[in-house]
């Protein structure tokens, strides 16, 4: 399996390679040169594997033996001996076509721990093997940045500084990040909103001289390994319920901003998993609900909701979906994201916005809707969403059908996000490592949203 750019203008390389690559060099994403299918027997057989051991089999295909069989499984198992679910992620049933899958039994109690625990210890096992300097720069709208932290943090080699917007995450995601006391972590907490982070980020890495001189390793979902990582989760909940009830077809619907959780399923699905429909669940910042139903990829107005993590306009993985909606056409790809560059926007035409519909159905949720859903499902079920969380369990109501299977991606714990929760009178306990947070001291700079005061930042901490 060789690794190449939506772009085409790097050289194929392999996976440990890609891996530290994160963005490409041309400013593209990197992507598998090919998806390997899996075959309906092979499917059968995954059935009755653990989380770990599933995760072995699918990376499998994409990792070219560069990393010993035993020293990968010891990677997978210690990455998810933290996790407060022997399942990693449990599957619970809501009613008889919804399902929720606990993606936030980790060590910061979301989604993001799933691939940042094994790319934390991937990471140091590379630095180890190869004596890397390992710089790791990350931007996060909340959850990313604490999972990436908390996956490095003491690490020897390994530094990490991530940007988050000044006061525009929940107090909770704030605490995990910024009471971190390691000497190798920089939180920067910069006076704009997330898309001028990643903005920063995305800059940062495609100058290949800062890039190199200063050893920049990617961890957000622009780095192909946290998307394969994802992929595992997708394939796990389908087993467990095939393993339960005969079933065809099963629907996912998932919170997303960035497009990373989505696009693994994406890539799920195109290895031969059986997904019907990939429902793409947003809020009130919703660019990526009207390019599926319009072709129109344009940020709009930018808006603080209850669901922070995805209050993103500007979706980083979007142009590797781009890449796949324009037949592998790295020349077009580069035509689009340069015109998007120059206009700010990009529209597609009928019969592209044809095959988008072939792979998504979307729907923005807005904050009222999503109060409403928590409540409604706490009195009915006694089940708590998170805000994210009750965003997909929408568009799952609206866009999968009554006699469809689906599951919705519980991408973190309601304690995270007890701001929007006390809105509807509910009082949740806090997990004992969530209400130890507020009594610890805060450590984070406070930069403005200027690029060189943020290089001299990175060139004082990593330098």
């Amino acid at each position: 399996m060789d690794y190449i750019s939506t772009r085409g203008k790097v050289e194929k390389c392999g996976f440990i390679d890609a891996f530290l690559m994160g963005l490409a060099n041309d400013g593209g994403l990197v992507i598998p040169s090919e998806i390997p299918n899996i075959s309906e027997q092979k499917l059968k057989e995954w059935q009755e594997l653990s989380y770990q051991d599933l995760m072995l089999e699918i990376f499998s295909y994409y990792t070219n033996d560069e990393i010993p069989y035993e020293d990968l499984k010891k990677l997978v198992y210690d990455s998810y001996s933290t996790f407060r679910d022997e399942a990693v992620t449990p599957l619970k049933q809501i009613n008889d076509s919804l399902y929720v899958l606990e993606l936030f039994q980790g060590p910061t109690f979301a989604f993001k721990d799933v691939a940042l625990q094994f790319m934390g210890n991937l990471y140091s096992y590379v630095a180890t093997k190869r004596n890397e300097i390992i710089n790791i720069l990350g931007a996060t709208s909340g959850d990313t940045g604490a999972a990436a932290i908390q996956g490095v943090r003491g690490k020897e080699g390994i530094r990490i500084c991530i940007l988050h917007p000044h006061q525009k995450v929940s107090k909770v995601q704030e605490l995990q990040m910024t009471t971190v006391q390691d000497e190798n972590v920089l939180n920067l907490s910069v006076k704009g909103n997330f898309d001028d982070c990643q903005q920063s980020i995305k800059e940062l890495f495609a100058d290949v001289d800062f890039k190199h001189k200063y050893h920049l390793r990617a961890i957000n979902s622009i780095n192909f390994v946290r998307i394969l990582s994802q992929t595992v989760y997708y394939f796990y909940a389908y087993f467990q319920i095939a393993k339960a009830k005969p079933v065809g077809k099963v629907n996912f619907s998932v919170p997303t901003g960035n497009f990373g959780n989505i696009f693994s399923g994406y890539l799920a699905k195109q290895m031969g998993l059986p997904i019907g429909k990939l429902i793409l669940a947003t809020n009130e910042n919703n660019i990526l609900e009207r390019f599926v139903k319009e072709g129109m990829y344009k940020p709009g107005e930018f808006y603080s909701t209850y669901s922070p993590s995805m209050d993103i306009q500007i979706a980083s993985n979007f142009e590797r979906y781009l890449y796949y909606l324009n037949d592998q056409n790295p020349d077009k790809v580069s035509e689009l994201m340069n015109r998007f560059r120059a206009e700010g926007q990009l529209e597609i035409g009928p019969e592209l916005l044809g095959k988008v519909a072939l792979d998504f159905e979307a729907q923005g949720v807005k904050g009222a809707d999503c109060l409403e859903i928590i409540d409604k499902y706490y009195k009915q079920s006694g089940y708590l969403f998170d805000p994210h969380t009750a965003c997909g369990v929408k568009a799952y109501e609206t866009c999968s059908g009554e006699q469809e299977t689906c599951v919705v991606f519980a991408t973190a714990h309601p304690a995270k996000f007890n701001e929007a929760i006390a809105l509807i009178d509910i009082e949740q306990p806090f997990p004992t490592e969530i209400q130890q947070l507020f009594d610890k001291p805060q450590v984070q700079t406070v930069i403005e949203n200027d690029k060189q005061v943020l290089v001299s930042e990175l060139e004082r901490f990593f330098g």
